[in-house]
C-alpha cells in the first residue's frame, strides 16, 4: 500500500513540475515574440507623383492591408518647414512576425480588388514611374516595447508632429549598447512615462545606416513635443543614464525627421 500511495504522489509531483514547465516555456516563447516593422520611404520627382500615390495608398494599399490582417499602416510627411516636404512618404507597416512580412506579397497579388485599385500604381509605364525610388527598412521591435504603439491625439493630423529619430552606432558593440540602455536602462519605459506615445523602438535589420536603431514619438502639437522633450531632459533616469560611463560613445550620429500623420493614416 506504502508503495502504490508513493507511487501516486510521485506521479503527481511530476504531472505539477511538468505543468510548470510547459507554463514557462509558454511564457518566454510570448516574451520572445516582437513586432516586426518595415518602413518604406518614397522618393517623389513631382506632384502628379505624390497625387498618384495618395489615391494609391489611400484606396488601395491601405484597405488591401485591413484585408490582410494588418490593421495599423501608418503614412508620414514632411513637416511643411522641412525642405523634403512633398519630395517624401513615410509608409509604416507593422508585422506580427517575419513569416507574415515574407508572405505579404502572395497576399496583394492575390487579391484581386487590390489589383483592380490599384492598377495606375501597379501597371504605371516605365516612362511614368509613380514614385523616383523606394527605400525600405525592415526592424524588429524592442524587447522593452515588443509590439507597436497606437497613439491617442485629439488634434487634427496637420497639427501633430511626429518624430522619427534614428541613432547609429560606429561598432556594433556600442550600438548593442544602446539598446541595452533603452531595453535593461529604462529609456524605452521613460518615453512611455512621461506621455510621448510612442509608436515603436525597433532594432533596424536590414537598411542602409546600419548599424542604428530608430523609433518614433508621437505628439499632440508643437507645444506639446517641446514640453515632453523638456521633461524628458531633467528627468532624474535620463541624467543617470547620460551619466553612466557603460553608455558612453554609444551614438556616432543621430538624425531626427519631422512628420505629420495624413487624413488617411491609420496611426
Amino acid at each position: 500500500m506504502r508503495n502504490i500511495h508513493f507511487m501516486r504522489t510521485l506521479n503527481q509531483k511530476l504531472k505539477t513540475l511538468i505543468a510548470i514547465c510547459l507554463l514557462m516555456f509558454a511564457m518566454s516563447t510570448m516574451a520572445a515574440e516582437r513586432n516586426i516593422y518595415q518602413i518604406k520611404i518614397y522618393s517623389l520627382e513631382n506632384a502628379p507623383q505624390e497625387q498618384g500615390l495618395d489615391k494609391y495608398l489611400k484606396e488601395a494599399f491601405i484597405p488591401a492591408m485591413h484585408r490582410a490582417g494588418i490593421s495599423n499602416v501608418g503614412v508620414f510627411k514632411p513637416v511643411e518647414e522641412d525642405e523634403n516636404a512633398s519630395k517624401l512618404i513615410y509608409v509604416f507597416i507593422p508585422f506580427k512576425s517575419i513569416d507574415e512580412f515574407e508572405k505579404l506579397e502572395s497576399k496583394l497579388s492575390g487579391d484581386e480588388q487590390y489589383q483592380k485599385e490599384g492598377s495606375d500604381y501597379i501597371n504605371a509605364a516605365f516612362d511614368n514611374a509613380p514614385y523616383a525610388r523606394i527605400e525600405s527598412v525592415l526592424l524588429r521591435a524592442f524587447k522593452a516595447m515588443p509590439e507597436f504603439g497606437v497613439p491617442k491625439h485629439g488634434t487634427p493630423p496637420s497639427e501633430r508632429i511626429y518624430e522619427l529619430r534614428s541613432y547609429q552606432g560606429a561598432t556594433e558593440k556600442y550600438y548593442q549598447k544602446k539598446v541595452q540602455m533603452f531595453n535593461d536602462g529604462g529609456e524605452t519605459q521613460l518615453f512611455i512615462d512621461l506621455g510621448f506615445q510612442p509608436i515603436f523602438f525597433g532594432e533596424v535589420i536590414s537598411g542602409k545606416m546600419m548599424p542604428n536603431l530608430m523609433y518614433l514619438t508621437t505628439f499632440k502639437n508643437k507645444e506639446s513635443q517641446m514640453k515632453l522633450w523638456d521633461a524628458f531632459r531633467i528627468a532624474p533616469l535620463w541624467q543617470t543614464l547620460k551619466a553612466d560611463e557603460q553608455y558612453a560613445h554609444t551614438v556616432s550620429q543621430s538624425d531626427k525627421y519631422y512628420l505629420h500623420p495624413t487624413d488617411y493614416s491609420d496611426l
